[in-house]
C-alpha cells in the first residue's frame, strides 16, 4: 500500500530526511519509532502531499504521492497533533465541518463519535473537554471518512494509561476492518503492543527494521533466562557463558524443591535496542 524510495528532505541546510527507504504491507500496522525531532511528523507530513521533497520516490495505493488527487485523498485519514479543533464548537460542529467536505452523513458523524465514546458529549464544546476526550476528538476526524489508509502522528502523547488504552483498542478494531495503519511513536510500548512491522528513525535516517519481536530477538546477545524464587531470590543465568549442563541442574533443582515462582527469557525491549544501534534514548 505505501512504498517508500529514497526519500530526502531539507529544511535549509538542515537534511531532515536522509535517504529514507521502506514499504507497508496491506493489512498491517507499520511503526515508525524514534525520539522527538528524528524526522517522523515531516515524513507523514511528505506521504500526505503536505510536504515536498527533494530526492526519492513514495508511492500510496499505487500512485506517487505528487499525483494523488483530491479525490484520492479523501481516502486518508490524518491525525496529528497540530490539527487544532474549533474551541468554540461542540464535539458534533466540529465533525459536521469535515462531514461536509467529506460528503457523509449525520448518521457517520454519530457513528464515530460513539466509536471514541463521545457520543454523550456531542453537544458540549471543544473548550470544555479534557485532553482525553480532544484526542479522541482529533482521533474521530481521522476516521470519519472510513480511511482505507490512516495516518496518526503520536496519538497518545502525554495521555493517561486508560485513554491510551482506548486509542490502542480503537486502531487495532480499524486494523481488523482492512485499514492500514501508518502510526509514528516515542513510546516503545506502544509500538511494542501495536506494530506488527516497524523501522527506527534516527536523526532522519532508517537504522533498522523489522517486527518488534525480530527486532528485540536480533539484539539478544546475553540470552539470559532469570529465575524468581518463592523465598524472593532472583537467578539469572546467561546462556552463552554458563556451562549449559550445570545451569538445567540448577533449574531442576529450584523446580524439585518447589522453590520456583517465575521462570522466563529477557530479551531486550525496543528502547535497549535503540540505544544499542543510536546511543540515544527513545523517550525524550
Amino acid at each position: 500500500m505505501i512504498s517508500v524510495a529514497g526519500i530526502s528532505k531539507s529544511f535549509g541546510n538542515k537534511k531532515v530526511l536522509d535517504d529514507v527507504s521502506f514499504t507497508v504491507e496491506d493489512g498491517e500496522i507499520f511503526g515508525l519509532l524514534g525520539p522527538s525531532g528524528a524526522g517522523k511528523t515531516t515524513l507523514i507530513r511528505v506521504l500526505t502531499g503536505q510536504l515536498c521533497f527533494e530526492e526519492g520516490q513514495a508511492l500510496i495505493m499505487g500512485k506517487k504521492v505528487t499525483e494523488l488527487s483530491g479525490q484520492d485523498k479523501k481516502s486518508f485519514g490524518i491525525m496529528m497533533d497540530d490539527f487544532g479543533l474549533y474551541e468554540r464548537l461542540t464535539c458534533y460542529q466540529n465533525l459536521r465541518v469535515f462531514a461536509d467536505i467529506y460528503d457523509v452523513s449525520d448518521d457517520a458523524i454519530r457513528s464515530v463519535l460513539s466509536e471514541v465514546k463521545l457520543l454523550d458529549s456531542e453537544k458540549k464544546a471543544v473548550s470544555k473537554l479534557s485532553k482525553g476526550m480532544k484526542e479522541r476528538l482529533r482521533l474521530a476526524r481521522a476516521l470519519l471518512c472510513h480511511p482505507k489508509v490512516l495516518f496518526l502522528d503520536e496519538p497518545t502523547s502525554g495521555l493517561d494509561p486508560q485513554t491510551s488504552s482506548e486509542i490502542h483498542e480503537i486502531i487495532k478494531k480499524r486494523k481488523e476492518a482492512g485499514t492500514i495503519i501508518f502510526l509514528t511513536t516515542h513510546n516503545m510500548t506502544e509500538a511494542e503492543k501495536l506494530c506488527d512491522h516497524l523501522v527506527l528513525l534516527n536523526e532522519g535516517k532508517i537504522v533498522e527494521g523489522g517486527s518488534p519481536k525480530e527486532l528485540c530477538l536480533r539484539y539478544n546477545h546475553q540470552k539470559t533466562i532469570e529465575v524468581h524464587t518463592e523465598d524472593g531470590k532472583v537467578v539469572s543465568f546467561e546462556m552463552g557463558k554458563e556451562d549449559l549442563e550445570k545451569t538445567a541442574e540448577m533449574i531442576a533443582e529450584i523446580l524439585k524443591d518447589g522453590n520456583l515462582s517465575t521462570i522466563h527469557s529477557k530479551e531486550p525491549n525496543l528502547e535497549t535496542v535503540f540505544m544499542e544501534l543510536t546511543g540515544r534514548k527513545l523517550e525524550v
